[in-house]
C-alpha cells in the first residue's frame, strides 16, 4: 500500500516532519511518501494562501494517480483543496482536520483545537461544523506563533502553556493540535497537559490506511465523480482534464 502524505505549502521541512509522524503509525508494509508541492506558498496561514495551495496540491493528486498511489493526506489544518482532491482520485483522501477532529469525538465528550495564529480561528470553526464536530468542539485557541516557527525550541512550551489553558477554560477532554507543524509533540503534550492530544497526520494516514485496507475506493458517482473535462488557459493551462474514458 502507498499511501502519499502531501503538504501543500513549499517548506520542505515540515513535509518531512509530517511524513516522520505517518510512517510512525503505519503497519508494516505500508509506503509513506512525504511529498511537497512545487508551487504555492512557503506555510498557510491566510485564506488568499489557502486558495493559493490549491493548484500546487491537485498537480500532486494527478501525479499520484499516474503513479498508482492508493490514498492521500493532505497535511494542512484547513484541508484545502480537499473537495477537488477527491474529486481527482480515485482512493480515499482525508484532510487532517477532519480525521484529527473525528478521531477526538471517539475519546471524550469535547476537544478545543489549539492552533498557531487567531486569524486561522474561523476556519477552523468552519471545518468543525461542516464535518458535524461542532458539538464536540469546546473552543478553539491560538498560542501565537506563525507556522514558521514552530521548529524554535520555545515553541513547545508555548503551545504546552495554550493546551493547558484551553483545557481549563473549556474543561474539555483532549486536544486537537490545528497544525500539521505540531505532529512531532503529542508525546509531550499529552504529558504535560494531561488530557489526550491528537495529531492529523498521523489520524488521517491510519484512517486511509484503514479504507484502503477494507478494499473501499471513492464512489464514481455523484459530487466526487471525476470532474468533467474541458480547457484551463493562462497559468493553469497545465490542469487540462482529458474524458474519464481517456485516462483509463
Amino acid at each position: 500500500m502507498r499511501i502519499r502524505v502531501i503538504n501543500p505549502n513549499t517548506t520542505v521541512a515540515m513535509t518531512e516532519l509530517a511524513a516522520a509522524a505517518a510512517r510512525a503509525v503505519v503497519a508494516p508494509g505500508t509506503i509513506v511518501e512525504g511529498i511537497t508541492s512545487a508551487m504555492g506558498p512557503a506555510s498557510i496561514e491566510s485564506h488568499y494562501d489557502e486558495a493559493l495551495s490549491v493548484p500546487g496540491l491537485l498537480a500532486e493528486i494527478a501525479r499520484g494517480e499516474a503513479d498508482g498511489v492508493d490514498g492521500y493526506v493532505i497535511s494542512c489544518f484547513g484541508d484545502p483543496g480537499l473537495d477537488a482532491a477527491r474529486e481527482l482520485a480515485r482512493g480515499p483522501v482525508i484532510g487532517i482536520a477532519e480525521a484529527a477532529m473525528q478521531a477526538a469525538s471517539h475519546l471524550g465528550r469535547s476537544f478545543s483545537v489549539v492552533t498557531t495564529l487567531a486569524r486561522t480561528g474561523g476556519r477552523a470553526a468552519e471545518l468543525a461544523e461542516r464535518y458535524g464536530m461542532e458539538r464536540f468542539c469546546a473552543g478553539i485557541h491560538a498560542c501565537e506563533i506563525p507556522v514558521l516557527e514552530l521548529e524554535d525550541p520555545k515553541a513547545r512550551t508555548v503551545i504546552a502553556d495554550a493546551c493547558r489553558e484551553a483545557v481549563h477554560t473549556d474543561n474539555s477532554e483532549s486536544i486537537v493540535l490545528g497544525c500539521a507543524g505540531m505532529a512531532d509533540l503529542c508525546e509531550y503534550l499529552t504529558r504535560e497537559v494531561g488530557v489526550p492530544v491528537v495529531d492529523g497526520v498521523a489520524a488521517a494516514t491510519l484512517t486511509v490506511q484503514s479504507l484502503v485496507t477494507m478494499g473501499l475506493r471513492k464512489s464514481g458517482r455523484g459530487e466526487y465523480a471525476a470532474p468533467l473535462p474541458k480547457q484551463y488557459t493562462g497559468l493553469l493551462a497545465g490542469f487540462f482534464l482529458e474524458s474519464q474514458e481517456a485516462r483509463k
